[in-house]
């Protein structure tokens, strides 16, 4: 994977050991990166436009309370990358219905039938009854390579050495629906008419899939046509809106931050990535997950760890924020902060966060023991009725012991989480009314943010 972007790991290194100032270090790394996704074929307005909004950020936003700029900085490079190959969206690549049948499209050479076997291989590791099919009838090795592919990962093979592919389509999923019982059908076709010339290959897909009504077409693309990618994929969007994409051959060339920017650039979805000549080089593509490994942020990893709890703690400040604006705190609420700060490490680090909590007489002792509990609270509040949830005041004697049951937990431990409610509720009553005061907490600001 590291000829996607070749040096794009040593320059985040280089960034963060450089000597210069900030400014002039992002300017040099901004020059380097422009450079590197050039080599990688990307389109050079998309690689300016890029550079532009990493520079902007760079220059003008302040990074939160314990974070380092320079730390920062590769936080903005890892945003605004993850956004160039489709940003947060991670695809679903499970089957939606069944039979749930595939149908392969791709010009000759992108490794269509290989990729076939790879879905095939995925498929089965996840415990489905997998089927292959080959439509190929102009390609003499394509029915025998398919049939070998098959053999090789254990799954049932349907194809036939001449005649319409259509009808060969049809009776291929006839054939692995009613003989082998198959969940997923994947079904390989021609690809021998090549880049440029796709109309015809689009219209034989077009008659297959009248024939056979597949649930998904997959596009196989070779990253190697790196911008060329953008033009293939904008014209099989046009004839297959519900299509998803595959890119084959990221190992072996330096264009595939091309292709792989190209496609995003139409709106389709990429879904899977081949990275190897293995039938088990295939991956469910997620943006963040490839960006980060590019960037070689696996060995930053601490560094990573930390921006992930920067934006957790946002979220917890943000909840209690509006707590304190409303002047009230639901016990649903009380669930999702309880989630959130178990990943946020020592609670007193997590009132420490929230502006003025900090101010707060709460003692060490309350707060440990709070941390102990917070697994124990989490499991009384997942045993809760929705009635119970909208409205704790109704949990009597008789619901607290069902609780206690329900979660495996004692009664002391539900009427702690009751007196934890309570005692939460009272204090940010008090701050409504204005009978508590914390320091670096707007209340007026916070009541019109929540109205």
């Amino acid at each position: 994977m590291t000829t996607v972007f070749g040096k794009i790991r040593d320059l985040v290194s280089s960034f963060l050991r450089s000597s210069e100032s900030y400014e002039e270090a992002v300017n040099s790394f901004i020059r380097e990166l422009q450079k590197e996704m050039i080599k990688a074929d990307v389109n050079v307005k998309v690689v300016f436009e890029l550079s532009a909004r990493i520079k902007e950020r760079a220059l003008k936003e302040e990074p939160p309370e314990g974070v380092l700029r320079r730390e920062w900085f590769v936080k903005i490079v890892y945003d605004e990358l993850s956004r160039l190959f489709g940003g947060d969206v991670a695809p679903d690549p499970y089957p939606k219905s069944f039979p749930w049948i595939i149908l392969l499209v791709g010009v000759q050479g992108s490794g269509k039938t290989t990729t076939a076997g790879k879905l095939a291989l995925f498929y089965k590791k996840r415990g489905y009854r997998v089927g292959l099919a080959t439509t190929d009838t102009y390609r003499p090795a394509a029915y025998d390579q398919l049939k070998q592919i098959a053999e090789t990962i254990g799954v049932p093979f349907y194809g036939e050495k001449s005649g319409d592919p259509a009808e060969i389509a049809r009776k291929a999923v006839a054939t692995l629906l009613n003989e082998y019982s198959c969940d997923v059908i994947i079904i390989d076709t021609a690809g021998r008419h090549g880049y440029g010339k796709e109309e015809s290959l689009l219209m034989e897909m077009k008659e297959i899939a009248e024939a056979i009504k597949p649930s998904e077409v997959i596009l196989v693309i070779d990253s190697s046509i790196g911008q060329k990618a953008y033009e293939l994929a904008k014209k099989f969007n046009e004839w297959t809106p519900i299509g998803s994409i595959v890119i084959t051959k990221l190992d072996g060339t330096a264009r595939g931050g091309g292709a792989l920017s190209a496609v995003v650039a139409t709106g389709a979805r990429i879904k899977f990535i081949g990275d190897g000549e293995k039938l088990e080089d295939l991956e469910v593509f997620n943006p963040r997950k490839f960006v980060a490994r590019i960037l070689g942020l696996g060995d930053l990893e601490s560094l990573l760890e930390k921006f992930k709890a920067i934006e957790e703690s946002d979220e917890v400040r943000k909840r209690l924020e509006r707590a304190i604006a409303l002047g009230r705190i639901s016990m649903r609420d009380i669930y999702h902060q309880l989630k959130s700060i178990k990943k946020l490490g020592p609670l007193r680090k997590v009132i420490d966060l929230v502006p003025g909590f900090s101010m707060l007489k709460l003692g060490d002792d309350m707060l440990k023991g709070s941390e102990k509990k917070i697994d124990s609270w989490i499991a009384i509040i997942e045993s809760m009725t929705y009635d119970e949830l909208d409205d704790p005041s109704i949990i009597d004697r008789s619901r607290v012991r069902r609780l206690a049951i329900g979660s495996g937990r004692t009664v002391n431990d539900v009427r702690e989480l009751l007196n934890y409610y309570e005692l939460i509720n009272k204090m940010l009553k008090d701050l409504k009314r204005g009978k508590l005061r914390l320091k670096g907490v707007d209340l007026s600001r916070l009541g019109g943010e929540a109205g």
